[in-house]
């Protein structure tokens, strides 16, 4: 999930779609703007990075993933799961982008666009799962780390 800009509502009805997909790990690409939003994600082990909206409130998203035991990938990190690489980063700023892409992962997971985007680059498989704020059809994507398959769902 990316760009839930406050929208609490919004993001819990998101986590619903997560959990009926059984997913095994949540992960948030940015611009999450309150720790609220880091609490609930913590539904489902969480992965987060700061957005380009989250400058002012970096305290309190770090205060919140330390009470959920979220794991806090900053501005871009990587993270592993079932032996599949895993990057993340918002997606504004193309330093971050090259720095978590120097590390080879086999997904990079990013946000900012607002849209929902899947496609290669490289061996680098790309998706910008959309938003949950100021976006025309407001998606999230799970991937299956088994087949490779990537799904966007409608959040209404």
């Amino acid at each position: 999930m990316s760009d839930t800009h406050d929208q609490l509502d919004r993001t819990l009805r998101a986590i619903s779609v997560f959990q009926r997909c059984e997913a095994e790990v949540l992960v948030h690409c940015g611009d999450i703007t309150t720790g609220a939003i880091i609490q609930a994600c913590s539904a489902i082990p969480c992965h987060f990075v700061f957005g380009n909206h989250d400058s002012d409130v970096v305290p309190e998203l770090l205060q919140a993933a330390e009470q959920c035991d979220a794991n806090c990938l900053e501005w871009g990190g990587t993270f592993e799961v079932n032996n599949t690489v895993i990057g993340v980063t918002h997606g504004h700023l193309r330093s971050d982008v090259r720095s978590v892409v120097a590390r080879s992962p086999h997904w990079l997971l990013t946000g900012h666009f607002h849209e929902g985007a899947d496609w290669m680059e490289g061996r680098i498989h790309r998706i910008c799962p959309g938003a949950l704020h100021r976006a025309e059809i407001f998606t999230v994507a799970t991937i299956n780390l088994v087949t490779n398959a990537v799904e966007f769902h409608q959040v209404d």
